[in-house]
């Protein structure tokens, strides 16, 4: 059965658990719309991208 030969300090386990921690997502203010949206993705409210219609706009909304 594997057991640690010695202990993990705090700081050793703190060092390997830093990159571990999750990050809020990022979010730009869309110059069309005033909106919120990701950035690098179409908006499929309006079907734009980088200032040109990529896509047809949904409907539903």
């Amino acid at each position: 059965m594997a057991v640690p030969k010695r202990k993990v300090t705090k700081s050793r386990r703190g060092n390997r658990r830093s990159h571990d921690a999750l990050s809020q997502p990022t979010y730009r203010e869309d110059q069309t719309t005033g909106e919120m949206v990701r950035p690098h993705h179409v908006d499929l409210k309006t079907g734009m991208y980088r200032g040109r219609q990529v896509v047809e706009p949904k409907s539903g909304f």
